[in-house]
């Protein structure tokens, strides 16, 4: 625990004026990440008597060692550089919405020749237009299927879509009237692309255009005594109807918003936001947090506004953002969200009428959001503050283990060895800091040599950014220094500050396996004069914990929580090193003969394949026909027709439910 006098600026040296800061630790790792109009004023709050301090910003300040800070010329700068950091740099006292599930959203591919409809989750891509977010999936394949009568826009993969275009047949759908197939040429790109953009259109609230013309056609066909078509129109303008009914009128005049909630106690805070499209709710999404900082309402409103539009612009960002609580600077905020939108963004508080009912509605959804939230969680937080105490007191650790790495190998016959590091930060995972290793330093099966190569190569990096910080050969008061502009000077070897590989050390080392891999760590240990880390093994047998010099296990009990956080971590790492050397197994296993031939790249390869259809045909062609192939000469078909026969005949496919052998007919991978 640091001394928050030891590192703070002298009087006169933080500027008057707005800025971004940096509180970092020991490690010169960033812990946390603020903005202020007034870097002086803002930055004196927190070197007051730590007892006048809120104990979370006081938990804050004595783990920091150093503070910087960034001059910016205006307010919304400062507001974009914070987003901007807290991504980057993902500092732990700072608040960050975390969510449980990935949210689908219906996507239309209009960066395709064949714009196509489909459910995506994850991150958006450029060129898609994307509706929603939707609570479930099934709820867009719902609304999909009704639309697909009036607008039949491609669904299919590229795989299918191939497929049925070599064919000369559509799919189901294309016979069923739901899919326009342009696969076979039923319709033009041009004409699809236009079914395509009607979809989005009707999608993006403007339903009265379609409705009233197919009304319309309804009604000259009937005229016209065509009643088949009078009758298909009927149902196209049920399903549309019913497509608007999933999505009912909650405000008039078409309005495009965002209404932001939010429901918080001492600990936690919870947000939902609506996303109001022409009047009609179309998305919905959550997000819960820790209050890991002293951060009142208003505060949580503008992080979630900078999540939620951090990356965003255009039309994704609503002409009208709704919210309980207005952000400390909320000038800044609105210009900040005019700039990712392209025009005038309104940022208020609904006051009366529809629109605050419906924040009210959001406002029941998102304490309903934290009650289920602290409800799963609750025995969730006492079991691993329990298993953390349990494991503390087993191994004799001065303290909890709040982070722990564990260490497997993997390999399959001794071939492809690989090793794996997972990591686990207050008895949970830390899936960025996952770590994979290529066993180097020689050839063979050797779990314990595997293991001491693995802990040396981690903990050498770790020294060696330890260094970089300027924690060695530095004097004492040398080290946090910061320049009058805040930012650490170069010539001090010091790290920019975004989170590094290696550059966190754990508290505990888990191996995987007993007394010689345990061992092993150890000694990769002492060989580096590291003595501050515990190093345990996990045997899978009787699940016996192993400490270095014991010639006995640690046995805890089989329902303990410590023995299960161990184990979870212990089974992490194992899967995680099986899944990668599966993968090198897989891309070995992979490789062509086409591989061994000079000079013949990937683009060659892939030209070679498609002109013959596969490699067994590439085998039996002349050096005159593969010369055929663009860009193929003399020499190099020469070499690939040594190559081939050089090469031995895969072993033919079998079709293991029949006995079948299958020919290679089809394509094959370059």
């Amino acid at each position: 625990m640091a001394d928050p006098s030891s590192y703070r600026p002298k009087p006169g040296q933080i500027p008057d004026s707005p800025g971004v800061y940096k509180f970092r630790d020991e490690h010169r790792r960033v812990i946390y990440v603020g903005k202020a109009k007034s870097l002086r004023q803002r930055l004196a709050n927190y070197f007051q008597p730590l007892v006048s301090l809120h104990p979370r910003t006081a938990t804050m300040v004595t783990t920091a060692a150093s503070v910087e800070w960034t001059v910016v010329s205006t307010e919304v700068e400062a507001l974009q550089l914070e987003y901007s950091w807290i991504k980057e740099y993902d500092p732990r006292f700072n608040v960050k919405y975390r969510d449980d599930k990935s949210y689908p959203y219906l996507a239309v591919t209009l960066n395709e020749e064949f714009p196509r409809v489909q459910v995506l989750r994850g991150h958006k891509k450029k060129g898609v237009r994307y509706f929603g977010p939707y609570a479930h999936a099934w709820a867009i394949r719902e609304t999909v299927d009704l639309m697909l009568r009036v607008f039949p826009v491609r669904t299919c993969s590229a795989g299918v879509f191939r497929n049925a275009a070599s064919a000369g047949r559509p799919c189901l759908l294309g016979y069923i009237g739901k899919c326009s197939a342009p696969c076979v040429g039923r319709v033009t790109p041009e004409e699809h692309r236009e079914l395509a953009e009607e979809f989005c259109d009707f999608m993006a609230g403007r339903t009265g255009t379609y409705i009233r013309r197919l009304e319309k056609q309804m009604m000259i066909a009937a005229e016209d005594m065509e009643y088949e078509k009078a009758a298909r129109l009927r149902d196209d303008i049920e399903a549309l109807r019913k497509a608007m009914e999933k999505s009912a009128v909650v405000l008039a005049d078409a309005t495009d918003a965002d209404l932001i909630a939010l429901a918080e106690d001492e600990l936690e805070a919870a947000v939902q936001i609506f996303h109001v499209r022409g009047g009609r709710v179309r998305g919905q999404r959550g997000w819960v947090t820790d209050k890991v900082e002293a951060v009142d309402t208003a505060g949580l409103v503008e992080h979630a506004i900078q999540q939620l539009y951090g990356e965003e612009s255009g039309d994704t960002v609503p002409k009208e953002v709704l919210v309980p609580a207005l952000p400390e600077d909320t000038e800044a905020v609105t210009a900040w969200l005019a700039g990712r939108r392209g025009s005038n963004v309104s940022l208020r508080i609904p006051q009366r009428g529809d629109k605050k009912d419906l924040m009210e509605t959001v406002a029941r959804n998102a304490q309903q959001a934290l009650v289920l939230h602290k409800t799963k969680r609750a025995s969730d937080l006492t079991t691993r503050s329990r298993a953390l105490e349990e494991i503390a007191e087993a191994l004799d650790l001065d303290s909890a283990p709040l982070r722990i790495e564990c260490f497997d190998i993997s390999h399959l016959q001794g071939e492809d060895v690989v090793a794996s590091m997972v990591v686990f930060e207050d008895g949970l995972p830390r899936k960025s800091e996952y770590r994979r290793f290529q066993i180097k330093g020689f050839e063979g099966q050797d779990d314990v040599r595997s293991m001491h190569e693995v802990i040396s190569r981690r903990f050498k990096r770790y020294l060696a950014e330890k260094e970089k910080t300027g924690e060695w050969g530095l004097p004492a008061e040398g080290r946090g220094r910061v320049d009058g502009d805040g930012e650490v000077p170069a010539e001090d070897g010091q790290d920019d500050g975004r989170p590094k590989r290696f550059a966190y050390p754990p508290q505990l080392v888990v191996v995987d396996g007993g007394q010689p891999q345990v061992a092993a760590a150890r000694r990769a240990l002492d060989e580096l004069g590291i003595d501050d880390i515990a190093v345990c093994g996990l045997a899978k047998r009787l699940e016996e914990v192993w400490l270095p010099g014991d010639d006995d296990p640690v046995v805890l009990p089989r329902s303990s929580e410590g023995l299960y956080l161990l184990q979870r971590v212990r089974d992490t790492a194992h899967d995680f090193a099986i899944r990668y050397q599966r993968s090198k197994r897989t891309k070995r296993i992979r490789t062509s003969p086409l591989d061994a031939v000079p000079g013949l790249g990937e683009t060659r390869k892939q030209a070679l394949i498609k002109h013959f259809g596969s490699v067994k045909r590439l085998r039996q062609a002349t050096i005159e026909q593969i010369r055929e192939v663009p860009g193929m000469g003399l020499k190099t078909a020469e070499a690939v027709v040594v190559a081939l026969a050089q090469a031995a005949p895969a072993a033919p496919a079998v079709n293991t439910a029949t006995g079948e052998i299958m020919e290679d007919d089809g394509g094959g991978t370059a």
